[in-house]
């Protein structure tokens, strides 16, 4: 395991994804957080079926309810032990790369759009996320993050 890069990176990837997507939606009743085993155990379809799922929910939900859903996210996932983390960061890796160019090229332009569909006060606050999450990390986590990140 000593030669294995650091997954957290990825992590904190995933993390900004899935958490992001509660910047954008919401429902009235508590939303329940996906596990992120269970989530990581379904294939791409359910996974986006989900994700829309989820997308309805938090549309409807108050932002008081889109924060403590996003809260909630998020600190599940940082209750996972180290090697959960690990496993995790691998197994999406792994789903990432399994998908084609044109399924890559969606997925980021799906997500472009929903960035664009944001209100201000919604990117601002999706920044203040990142820059939190950005600052949990180590020196050399975000320099690989960095190094992963493309360059626009």
């Amino acid at each position: 395991m000593k030669n294995r890069p650091d997954h957290r990176p990825l992590l904190a990837a995933l993390l900004l994804a899935l958490s992001s997507l509660g910047a954008v939606t919401a429902q009235a009743a508590p939303i329940e957080v996906p596990d992120p085993k269970g989530w990581a155990a379904l294939t791409p379809e359910q996974q986006e079926e989900r994700r829309a799922a989820l997308k309805r929910q938090l549309q409807q939900a108050t932002p008081a309810e889109r924060q403590a859903f996003r809260q909630q996210l998020r600190e599940r996932l940082e209750t996972l032990s180290p090697q959960d983390r690990k496993a995790l960061a691998a197994q999406t890796r792994d789903r990432w790369e399994a998908l084609s160019p044109e399924q890559r090229q969606r997925l980021m332009d799906e997500r472009r759009e929903q960035i664009k569909g944001m209100t201000p006060e919604q990117r601002r606050e999706l920044v203040q996320q990142r820059r939190a999450m950005l600052e949990k990390l180590s020196p050399e986590e975000r320099r690989a993050l960095r190094e992963k990140l493309p360059r626009d």
